[in-house]
């Protein structure tokens, strides 16, 4: 498998985050705003691949020839969350509007005085899930994250909430060392936040349809869930534009199983029925998407029209990545 988003270089540096991320909390948030469309402009004239890929993917999501405006949006949303990282990693949520739906569900679960996973993807924001704090101080919350994917942009926002770096569970580990450090922030009860939506070299994959074509997603966070027997709950954060998320919980499994007597296409409905979800909540905000890279594994580029080429359907089968 080709994993492009662990080979592209960063586009910024970290004299350059910081810098931003100190006028931002010096000046405010709107004033900070403006500088959002100078890095807008840099994206789309600087990076042709992340551009390719963003208009393979509108193609999909929109149901249509995406414009240069589409993609100029997209890289948009994609600055304007990056931004208010600074403000959601040292909890000023007050500068927001954030509207929570579904909290009921994982009030519940976490309830059961038991760990949880949650998993959330690179559509939107998943530190909007830093608002759970306004709901419940005593919850314990650790992210699973690769820190070392863009370790100058980890730097300056661990400044704003050490003790949230200090919790992090780092994905870039061996397997087993991840697997056992969730294992036990779930014993103690915590709400473990991980990623599933990019598998890396050397995972495992499970292919199902996502948007309309077959895409390759990690089967590993679906196996600790199931070897683990704890709930798991989907966290969608969604930048609306302004000061305004969407936060949806959704409870996926109380206890997740996979059939041993089928364990492949048991594994495979399961991944299937979250693309399903992600695809729903795509489509619903269709620019959050920030998965700038050939999701699709389509080993082909766009046209100059900026049409993806189309792949034959194939069924869903777990595999190892090459």
């Amino acid at each position: 498998m080709k994993q492009q988003w662990l080979d592209r270089p960063e586009a910024g540096s970290a004299f350059g985050y910081r810098l931003i991320s100190t006028f931002a909390m010096l000046c405010g948030r709107t004033a900070a705003r403006l500088v959002l469309f100078p890095i807008t402009a840099f994206f789309l004239m600087k990076r042709a691949p992340e551009r390719r890929a963003s208009r393979d993917y509108l193609q999909l999501a929109l149901g249509r020839k995406p414009t240069l405006r589409d993609v100029a949006k997209q890289f948009y949303t994609f600055a304007a969350v990056i931004l208010d990282r600074v403000f959601l990693l040292s909890e000023r949520f007050k500068r927001f509007d954030i509207r929570v739906h579904g909290l009921d569900g994982l009030r519940e679960q976490w309830d059961k005085k038991q760990g949880v996973l949650v998993f959330g993807s690179h559509l939107g924001s998943f530190d909007a899930l830093r608002v759970l704090a306004e709901f419940r101080k005593d919850v314990k919350v650790r992210v699973v994250l690769d820190t070392e994917q863009n370790p100058q942009l980890t730097r300056v926002l661990n400044a704003f909430n050490p003790e949230l770096a200090r919790s992090i569970i780092n994905a870039r580990q061996d397997g087993t060392v991840t697997a056992l450090a969730i294992k036990e922030a779930l014993d103690e009860a915590a709400l473990v936040t991980l990623l599933v939506d990019r598998a890396r070299p050397g995972n495992q994959v499970a292919i199902v349809d996502f948007l309309g074509r077959p895409a390759p997603f990690p089967t590993g966070p679906w196996q600790i869930a199931a070897a683990l027997k704890v709930p798991v709950v989907l966290c969608f954060g969604l930048y609306q534009g302004g000061n305004r998320y969407e936060l949806h919980f959704e409870v996926f499994a109380e206890t997740l199983r996979v059939e041993r007597a089928d364990r492949e296409a048991s594994l495979n409905a399961i991944i299937q029925r979250y693309a399903d979800r992600l695809a729903h909540y795509t489509r619903g905000a269709p620019y959050n998407w920030f998965n700038f890279y050939d999701f699709w594994q389509l080993n082909s580029h766009s046209d100059n029209s900026g049409s993806a080429r189309d792949v034959p359907p194939r069924p869903g089968v777990e595999r190892r990545s090459e």
